[in-house]
């Protein structure tokens, strides 16, 4: 069973149809697309964050400036058509618990079994809100990131933009174009000037693997690979735009506030472009959290679990990751369940 059908998912299904597995493929989605499909409309193709090929099928030749929302759910349509892949869609999975002979699914379309599961959900569905005072005093909009639709709605309202990951950054551009804008991060940003910087991606990576590894949740890897400095950041640096605040405090009535230096600023929307956490709830039952709060890993293989790979998840959360895991934990996945058959 391989439950979602983004990158990692279609990665994995396409292993297993390979390799000839009989296998089922949920998701929680009215339609193909994954994430992406839930991208905001005005976020073009050549603007979007490293998109990959899936495995088999290249990237289409699309319009730069046509939605990546759009471009990528009709790819990954294509992939599922092209590989004939067995996706059962809308089900969402409410509850996986382990059996004698390895797991039941309690579903949307009822009670499923497998003998081993690819869990390939991803953090969409779980935007984090942090915690902060006053938020239930604050008079104004708040929204994640996850919710923003473009920057029309916002015109002549002042907006405060937190977070420091792409996200955070191509919408505080985009709102900034239309009305002031302020930005707070918990971080100074760091920027790069050379594109994707491999040695930064390694470094990102080893460091995830080394916290799920450790059974400690996976951290955030902006911090070590930086964000890109793109022609559109250029310019809205040259508009000022990019003049970035130390996180505040907490809000008040009609705006955000700095303890230390008795600052406040006016707002009248605060954008928390504050990240995702992995939607593994449905997991819940198998008991999988380590001391640390996270799931300890090796490599995608839950160390309490080895019939349950989780891939899009630690250092495989990444589209490229996404594809290699997707296609590693089929392979392991196969191998135990090989070995358990002839046990």
């Amino acid at each position: 069973m391989v439950i979602g059908a983004g990158q990692a998912g279609l990665s994995a299904a396409h292993g297993l149809r390979r390799a000839g597995a009989d296998f089922v493929l949920l998701d929680a989605n009215e339609g193909p697309g994954g994430a992406w499909q839930h991208r905001w409309p005005s976020l073009r193709l050549d603007r979007a964050h490293r998109i990959a090929p899936l495995p088999g099928l290249p990237l289409p030749d699309a319009d730069p400036a046509a939605p990546a929302s759009e471009v990528v759910a009709a790819y990954f349509a294509e992939h599922e058509r092209r590989f004939d892949l067995p996706v059962h869609r809308p089900v969402a999975v409410r509850a996986v618990h382990r059996t004698d002979d390895g797991f039941a699914l309690d579903t949307s379309a009822g009670e499923w079994t497998a003998r081993g599961v690819v869990n390939a959900t991803g953090t969409w569905t779980r935007p984090f809100w942090p915690a902060y005072p006053g938020r239930e005093l604050f008079g104004g909009r708040q929204l994640h990131a996850a919710d923003y639709r473009g920057a029309e709605e916002f015109r002549g309202r002042h907006v405060v933009v937190v977070g420091g990951g792409t996200s955070a950054v191509q919408q505080l551009i985009e709102i900034s174009e239309v009305t002031s804008t302020t930005w707070v991060t918990r971080r100074e940003p760091v920027w790069r000037t050379d594109g994707f910087d491999e040695d930064a991606g390694r470094a990102a990576v080893a460091l995830v693997d080394r916290r799920v590894r450790a059974g400690l949740p996976p951290g955030s890897v902006v911090g070590v690979t930086g964000l890109v400095e793109t022609d559109a950041v250029l310019a809205a640096r040259a508009r000022g735009v990019l003049e970035r605040l130390p996180v505040f405090d907490r809000l008040d009535a009609d705006g955000v506030v700095w303890d230390a230096d008795d600052r406040h600023a006016r707002a009248d929307v605060v954008l928390w472009a504050t990240g995702f956490r992995p939607a593994l709830e449905h997991l819940a039952p198998l008991r999988l959290r380590a001391p640390g709060g996270g799931i300890a890993m090796d490599g995608t293989r839950v160390v309490a679990e080895p019939r349950l790979h989780l891939v899009g998840y630690g250092p495989s959360a990444s589209t490229i990751g996404a594809n290699r895991a997707g296609q590693s934990a089929v392979r392991e996945l196969l191998r135990t369940l090989s070995a358990d058959a002839a046990a």
